[in-house]
């Protein structure tokens, strides 16, 4: 796809002045940029991360390719167990051979894991991985489809040499979150989350103005944790063991020092796409906040009735039961508010405790975040993509979060381009702090080196919660010429367009399809590029799962949508849940034929 590319306007008399400046003062710029250049990689050695950190703070790529690593454990001897994940979610691409369970160690010393050894099920024996991992009494705990097993660990062994045992089975999968984090306390209580299937509880799925199921049945089996005894096997999924409810997604959970017990939630989507006449576009990427939750018995947290306003600063009504926008309360004054919030959108995917000595005191009885990075933010910039800290104080937060570690996703901040997200986090015993990325595999060791800490002058601020949306973006495209041997030939030849449609309608799709237009945000879902990202197929092949890849065919997919996806969890509802015309939906179905005939052109 080729899209709009902005190009700098240069102006010769600006140029002149600008050399002469820098020509009188570049010397010892240079000179400072190099000696900090040297001064960090002295400090820091191995790191070619491309991570930004607090001065003081280093990390090294500690294993890579390992799979999509998502939750990770840390055993007393240091050695960092992680549960890999395949399917759906990552275009059922081909997994690492082995088992899904993964051992690292590092026994140089040199900040890389030198040991790697897998275990557990694999493609094979029918497993598929899994995010939730533990350690207790000895044994490694992980989630493998819809099961937590137990893998007892001989003493001075890295990988288990026997089966696994069940703990729980027949969990709950399928839907929007079938994954089954989980935290072990020192009592042996097992917590679990049990994700909700679908976004709001709407009758039907993501759908334009569909209500709310009332009641939510949905929340006797999903959207709450539940919890188990990991000192005994052979349990079964039950409503009657669950332990809160109203939590959309869980994947962040944390235990502190008192033993108090935190979740993360991820917000729901899609507010001004499926109710357009009660939220602007703009506020689709500004609500609703993310969540940190203190997790009490008993506790409703207010999904799918509610969802926190940072804007009005507490819990309102959600529009499938009868919400105006964020005036309207209800139930939600009855639940329980989170006690922290971040940004719409940025997606909490693990969370961390911190209790140990290495860090700075700042850091210490603090929670570390993992934001997988938003989606739902399209058409305008996404966010998250970065790991922050949130300081603490007894049951609440005790000052706005930081951003501790950035540059994960690269160039571009979107699920279908971003070179790395973070996924999972882990403390050591001697205090640093594992982050894993689950699109390339990568496991990221960060320490503090000391001697360079300043204090509250040495953090980033997380963003305001009420900053705006900002600009429509639009991806960055290839140069016009494009890059392979034979592309200056290539870009000379026309735009693919289907037969009953014309170059302008193509036009429009594209604009359609970027969020310029209609409000739509299927890049959202399709990646800037249509090459597909873990929410939506790529629009750019020859490979269709529901129509012919005809003009005909494409239209009728967009405009009927897709109630059941044959390879992905969400739904797509009718016209991506936009109201667009019937000229729109032509627009759009001829831009996506153009896309996979025009990539199709390029490979010739």
């Amino acid at each position: 796809m080729q899209v709009a590319r902005l190009f700098k306007t240069s102006f010769p008399h600006v140029v002149v002045l600008a050399t002469v400046c820098a020509v009188s003062a570049s010397v010892p710029a240079q000179n400072q940029s190099n000696q900090a250049s040297e001064a960090k990689n002295q400090a820091c050695p191995n790191d070619e991360s491309g991570l930004k950190l607090p001065a003081g703070f280093c990390v090294t790529v500690f294993a890579d390719g390992i799979g999509h690593a998502r939750h990770m454990a840390v055993a007393p001897n240091g050695v960092l167990y992680v549960n890999t994940w395949s399917g759906t979610y990552y275009g059922n691409d081909t997994p690492p051979a082995g088992g899904f369970l993964i051992a690292l160690q590092d026994k140089n010393g040199a900040g890389k894991a030198d040991v790697i050894r897998r275990f557990g099920e694999t493609v094979q024996s029918g497993g598929a991985g899994g995010t939730g991992i533990g350690i207790y009494k000895g044994s490694i705990y992980a989630e493998i489809n819809d099961r937590i097993v137990r893998y007892p660990l001989a003493a001075e062994s890295v990988v288990p040499s026997g089966p696994a045992i069940t703990v729980v089975s027949e969990l709950p999968l399928g839907g929007d979150h079938p994954m089954h984090p989980f935290i072990i306390d020192a009592g042996g209580s097992m917590y679990v989350d049990v994700a909700t299937a679908t976004n709001s509880c709407q009758l039907k799925n993501r759908t334009f103005k569909s209500p709310g199921a009332d009641p939510c049945t949905e929340l006797e089996t999903r959207g709450g944790i539940w919890r188990y005894d990991a000192n005994i096997a052979n349990q079964t999924f039950s409503p009657a063991d669950r332990f809160a409810t109203g939590i959309r997604n869980a994947e962040g959970i944390a235990i502190d020092s008192a033993g108090q017990l935190f979740v993360t939630q991820h917000g729901r989507d899609e507010l001004h796409t499926n109710w357009p006449d009660v939220y602007r576009s703009d506020e689709e990427a500004t609500l609703p906040a993310e969540e940190l939750l203190l997790l009490k018995p008993g506790g409703d947290y207010g999904w799918p009735e509610c969802y926190y306003d940072s804007f009005k600063k507490k819990l309102v009504l959600a529009p499938e039961y009868g919400g105006d926008g964020g005036n309207k309360i209800g139930p939600c004054a009855t639940k329980f508010a989170p006690v922290a919030v971040f940004p719409a959108h940025w997606a909490p995917n693990a969370m961390a405790h911190y209790d140990k000595q290495q860090f700075p005191a700042r850091y210490r009885n603090g929670v570390f975040i993992a934001f997988h990075g938003s989606w739902n933010r399209a058409p305008y910039a996404q966010g998250g993509y970065n790991v922050v800290f949130q300081p603490l104080t007894g049951n609440h937060a005790s000052g706005p979060c930081e951003i501790f570690a950035d540059g994960f996703a690269g160039a571009v901040k979107s699920p279908g381009e971003a070179a790395h997200r973070p996924s999972g986090l882990a403390v050591a015993p001697d205090g640093s702090l594992y982050v894993s990325d689950d699109v390339r595999g990568r496991i990221y060791r960060i320490v503090y080196r000391g001697g360079a800490y300043t204090g509250a002058a040495n953090i980033t601020p997380c963003p305001s919660l009420t900053a705006p949306a900002g600009k429509i973006v639009e991806a960055a495209a290839e140069p016009p010429e494009g890059i392979h041997p034979d592309a200056s030939a290539a870009a000379n030849l026309p735009v693919p367009v289907p037969e009953g449609a014309t170059r302008e309608m193509v036009a429009l799709g594209n604009r359609i399809f970027h969020g310029q237009v209609a409000g739509a945000a299927c890049a959202g879902c399709h990646g800037a590029s249509g090459r597909g990202t873990p929410v939506g197929p790529n629009l750019t092949g020859k490979e269709w799962l529901w129509s012919d890849g005809s003009y005909a065919g494409i239209k009728k997919t967009i405009a009927d949508g897709v109630s059941e996806p044959k390879q992905y969890r969400s739904p797509m509802p009718p016209m991506g849940g936009t109201q667009l015309t019937p000229d729109q939906t032509s627009a759009v179905a001829a831009y996506v034929w153009s896309l996979s005939h025009r990539a199709s052109r390029d490979r010739n």
